[in-house]
């Protein structure tokens, strides 16, 4: 009898593409994929563990898991159990950990459940990890856009940040590889592919020869397939010259960007062991508006850092106010043992955190509707999505800046790049109308 496996997700874009490849490898296996919320033989909850309310949600998973069917094997991997497999092991109902680079022989480890009351624990020092886990994933269920993981792992030592403890030194995938699976996700459909990593920025610097997500992207322009390409979250160092050309002359990557700001005070970015202060982001910012048309950039900002007190988050703040940024992604710290800023003196309290988190969440809201205005009465090229937005029951999709854009329409547009005139804003989404699908022609 076929086996039944529900797998779920929290945490990063990377993270979600390791779930695919672990459903493809698991499909390709004679398992039978189903929704999470469903009784299942198998339970597969890919964790994160970036900050201590991920770790909360991880166990809630499991726990989820366990009373969905008492006698499931449930599988834990992802970072909560690379870096504290032993907390995981606590929680009930676990048969298998898991770590980071032993996820991509899941199958393998299925074929040898557990036969007593203890976990099977198979978690190495991802720090000796030098290979990219890499395969074949051409399915995304429920998804338009595609994702493709081409460099894991992170090189920095941010003060606050566990990650390079749970995915280990930067490993990329061979460029060939890379163009390889583009062309397939192109062959399965896929009109756009988020290229996504850890540490995106310092891609290809570890292979032999050195390249780099420039040279990526230069490649990229040359094939012959016409989706859009999207680049997840990029460092603010790692912008060259090279690949802020690439992107503002570039036909397929879309003129988005997320960059992790973080703070936007000198003495807390120093603390934070982050290598630039908020002139040079500043400058930075300035420089890719004024190179790459109707760029969105979106900003990701930490507050309650240790020793941040009122006159630092005003700074950030303030900077952040006078930024022509497109949005925020505002958050808590979170203090993780095992990091740097662990130890630090001058701990932030939790309701000085939610209220600086709240200040700049009401400023990220009005910053997004700002920069949703200067597209009103314009043309935007939007890939239409295949799910209905479940509030209005109109078709949503992206624009190629990441505007949400809701537009009337017949579900044969799904899955189609169309342009639409942008005429109105809704609920921190812009509406518009139809005018020509992506050839040009007039739509039906």
């Amino acid at each position: 009898m076929t086996q039944t496996i529900a797998i779920t997700t929290l945490g990063c874009k990377a993270n979600q593409f390791d779930s695919a490849l672990m459903g493809t490898c698991l499909e390709g296996n004679g398992f039978e994929i189903v929704p999470f919320h469903q009784w299942a033989d198998i339970y597969v909850i890919n964790t994160c563990t970036v900050t201590h309310k991920a770790d909360y949600q991880s166990r809630q998973l499991i726990r989820r898991a366990h009373r969905l069917n008492p006698s499931s094997l449930i599988v834990v991997t992802g970072c909560y159990a690379q870096v504290y497999p032993e907390e995981v092991r606590a929680v009930d109902g676990v048969g298998v950990i898991l770590g980071n680079a032993e996820k991509t022989s899941i199958a393998n480890a299925l074929r040898n459940p557990p036969t007593g009351s203890r976990p099977i624990v198979r978690v190495g020092d991802i720090e000796k990890e030098r290979e990219i886990g890499e395969g074949d994933v051409y399915r995304f269920l429920g998804h338009t856009r595609a994702l493709l993981k081409i460099q894991d792992g992170c090189n920095a030592s941010c003060a606050y940040c566990i990650i390079p403890r749970a995915r280990g030194r930067s490993r990329s995938l061979d460029p060939r590889r890379a163009i390889t699976h583009l062309q397939r996700l192109g062959e399965s459909g896929f009109k756009e592919v988020m290229i996504t990593g850890i540490h995106l920025g310092i891609y290809g610097f570890d292979l032999s020869p050195p390249t780099s997500l420039a040279e990526l992207c230069k490649e990229i322009e040359g094939m012959p397939a016409s989706q859009r390409i999207r680049l997840s979250s990029i460092e603010p160092g790692d912008f060259s010259p090279e690949l802020i050309q690439c992107i503002a002359s570039s036909a397929k990557v879309c003129h988005h960007l997320h960059i992790p700001m973080q703070s936007g005070d000198h003495d807390i970015l120093r603390r934070m062991n982050r290598t630039y202060d908020g002139t040079f982001f500043a400058d930075l910012v300035q420089t890719l508006i004024h190179r790459i048309p109707d760029l969105n950039i979106g900003v990701d900002v930490i507050a309650g850092f240790p020793g941040e007190g009122e006159k630092q988050f005003r700074k950030t703040y303030e900077f952040l106010e006078k930024s022509d940024i497109g949005y925020l992604h505002v958050f808590p710290y979170s203090r993780r043992r095992g990091t740097e800023a662990y130890e630090f003196p001058n701990q932030v309290d939790p309701q000085t955190k939610k209220r600086r988190c709240k200040a700049l969440r009401a400023l990220g809201r009005r910053k997004r509707t700002a920069f949703q205005q200067c597209f009103l009465g314009r043309e935007l090229k939007v890939l239409v999505e295949a799910k209905r937005d479940k509030l209005t029951g109109k078709l949503r999709g992206y624009a190629r800046n990441y505007l949400p854009v809701l537009i009337e329409g017949k579900d044969h547009l799904m899955n189609r790049e169309v342009t639409v005139l942008a005429s109105g804003l809704d609920n921190g989404r812009v509406l518009g109308r139809v005018v020509a699908d992506t050839q040009g022609h007039e739509p039906k």
